[in-house]
């Protein structure tokens, strides 16, 4: 065998191997698999406050895998966004929908993802009392037994919010319970306060809590940011499929952004068992477009990158952690230009002002 002969057939071997490897990554997956930081309600079970939350009604991205023979498999937990990050630390989904804090930890903790897109902006946070209670304001919590869902987006803002009263989470008797626990615990006097979201309306409209803090109408900076993220593994293997979801969220968006839609939408998230009256209150003075927007824009990466910062000094994680390359916006950038949205939505700087003219100055990788 000559010299020749011998480099040619590598060559070949080579060349065989390379195409088998390109052939194993174009393979699109049988199903596609998205989980959502939250519990959900209704049958089937479903979420709101995020324009997913229409995807998931109008089954349209089973619509649009439906001629590639690609199946949708939405899964929901309990354990909101920790419990995401154990099921993309296990592949166990391929797409994650969860907060700013969880996906911040995850990539503390080394879980390789990409975050393709806003999905749910700008979410309020309150403080919930029994309606009889004493306690006015945050200060008064000092000392009470608050429930706090520790690791969820909610609970970053809860410190924040209490440290611009001179208080710290340590200066309450703070209780770690999910969303469903810390409704039973409140009813029951179990603890004095709690924090949370939109949840809290329909207890409070049921006679049972008051809201005696909000977050609505205050600094940008006290809100919770929810995205997009996609397994770095699948997202490099299947490049097609990802921007076939994004398209679909992307759309899903706009007609969120859309004024005229605000009924039919909040009519939609009802679905999870969350009332349109809640929805109302949540969104209360606010715009769709505001809270609706997919961009990745200076205030979004900003805020994560506040998130990583303020986790790291509250030692919610252990190393410090750089936002940069995190971001993939090429699979929004598309779909905007492919939709003719590229105007769409307004940007805002780092402090959540509006910048000059809408437009969509997106993360660069």
């Amino acid at each position: 065998m000559t010299y020749a002969f011998t480099l040619r057939r590598r060559a070949s071997l080579l060349a065989l191997g390379l195409f088998l490897g390109a052939s194993a990554q174009a393979a699109p997956p049988q199903t596609i698999r998205i989980g959502v930081a939250t519990a959900g309600g209704g049958e089937p079970v479903t979420w709101g406050g995020s324009p997913g939350g229409v995807l998931r009604a109008n089954q349209a991205l089973e619509e649009a895998f439906k001629a590639d023979g690609i199946t949708v498999e939405w899964l929901f937990f309990k354990g909101a966004g920790p419990a995401v990050n154990e099921a993309l630390s296990n592949k166990q989904i391929d797409f994650a929908y969860q907060g700013d804090l969880p996906s911040i930890v995850g990539r503390a903790n080394g879980l390789r993802t990409r975050l393709l897109l806003a999905s749910g902006a700008r979410n309020n946070l309150y403080v919930v009392t029994p309606p009889q209670s004493d306690i006015k304001g945050l200060q008064d919590l000092k000392g009470r037994k608050v429930s706090l869902f520790r690791g969820t987006n909610g609970h970053l803002v809860a410190i924040n919010a209490l440290e611009g009263v001179g208080l710290a989470e340590r200066d309450l008797k703070a209780v770690n319970l999910d969303t469903g626990s810390a409704q039973a615990a409140l009813v029951s006097s179990g603890v004095d306060a709690a924090f949370g979201g939109y949840e809290w309306f329909k207890v409070r409209d049921s006679g049972l809590a008051k809201i005696i803090y909000s977050t609505q109408g205050k600094d940008p900076a006290l809100t919770r940011q929810a995205a997009l993220l996609v397994r770095e593994d699948f997202e490099k293997q299947h490049p097609a499929q990802v921007q076939k979801v994004v398209d679909q969220f992307v759309r899903a968006a706009h007609w969120s952004s859309d004024e005229k839609n605000r009924a039919e939408l909040f009519q939609i998230w009802a679905r999870s068992g969350t009332p349109q009256a809640s929805w109302e209150a949540e969104f209360d003075k606010q715009e769709l477009a505001l809270r609706n927007s997919p961009l990745l824009d200076e205030f979004i990466v900003g805020r994560y990158k506040a998130v990583a910062s303020d986790a790291l000094k509250l030692k919610l994680i252990r190393r410090t952690i750089s936002v940069d390359g995190w971001f993939e916006p090429r699979y929004l950038q598309t779909a905007l230009k492919q939709q003719g949205l590229e105007k769409r939505w307004q940007s805002f700087d780092a402090k959540g002002l509006a910048k000059a003219s809408a437009g969509t100055p997106i993360a660069q990788r």
